[in-house]
């Protein structure tokens, strides 16, 4: 993988893991630009890092809550943050659950398959809509909330289905604060990209080679940085209902990966 390649791939790992795009569908439309031929074996450990770099960004960014929510933590008191961290891992169970049993036909998705990433951007893009038009409130996150926000996380690992945006629109369409809501979506992921990472790696399904360390150094660097911009960015357009502008951008997206699947079948 070239340097160029990586740099590209990073900064798209970085913007649309926030954005509510879908950071796996542009990747695997990515793939299909570059070519097949260009994307690899080690790959899967390309994509790890990526998201390795983003969860990092996500820590960066929240830095001030995940502080307050270890001090809580080690109070041992059924304060704020100890239910806040309660309810991330309720968040956290179906993804979990379906990663662990269904982790081969997921992978699976994962070969190119662009005419489902046109249809899966299609539903991110009615998702996004209709959390648009959603009125404002100032609730939080309920543990019933957050299990079905999470049920919206195991979804989301279809290319297409952009994971910010379901969990996002799940949640103002249960009446949560868009914030809350933002803040929730983002905080929830890390501990399970954390989990995979450590999982990969305790498993030997991802090796470093000296000949790779550079792309992916630049990879990493690059997904950091544009992940710390896209997540302050997200942040401001949910509180502002901005979400419509990237649904129409799902849409085109959409449209434009359906058509060329078809005309390449």
């Amino acid at each position: 993988m070239s340097y160029l390649e990586a740099l590209i791939l990073g900064v798209i790992q970085g913007l649309t893991e926030f954005l509510p795009v879908s950071s796996s569908g542009h990747l695997e439309l990515a793939k299909v630009i570059f070519g097949d031929n260009s994307v690899p074996q080690e790959s899967l450990t390309f994509t790890v890092i990526l998201h390795f770099a983003t969860a990092l960004s996500t820590i960066v960014v929240f830095r001030k809550e995940v502080f307050e929510i270890i001090k809580g933590l080690f109070q041992f008191q059924w304060n704020d943050e100890t239910k806040f961290s309660l309810k991330i891992i309720i968040s956290m169970m179906p993804a979990v659950i379906i990663g662990l049993m269904l982790e081969e036909q997921l992978e699976a998705f994962f070969n190119g398959n662009i005419l489902m990433v046109g249809f899966m951007l299609l539903i991110t893009a009615l998702l996004l809509l209709l959390a648009d038009k959603a009125k404002n409130t100032d609730k939080n996150v309920s543990y019933k909330t957050a299990f079905i926000v999470g049920v919206s996380q195991a979804i989301a690992m279809l290319p297409g289905i952009s994971r910010s945006g379901a969990t996002i629109s799940t949640s103002v369409l249960l009446g949560v604060d868009r914030t809350k809501a933002a803040r929730f979506s983002f905080l929830m992921v890390v501990p399970l990209i954390f989990g995979k990472v450590a999982k990969d790696v305790l498993g030997g399904e991802i090796n470093f080679h000296g000949e790779n360390i550079g792309s992916m150094g630049v990879g990493f660097v690059a997904a950091f940085i544009s992940g710390l911009i896209a997540c302050n960015w997200m942040i401001s357009l949910v509180k502002k209902s901005k979400l419509h502008y990237f649904a129409i951008y799902c849409f085109i997206v959409g449209v434009i990966a359906i058509t060329y699947a078809y005309f390449n079948l």
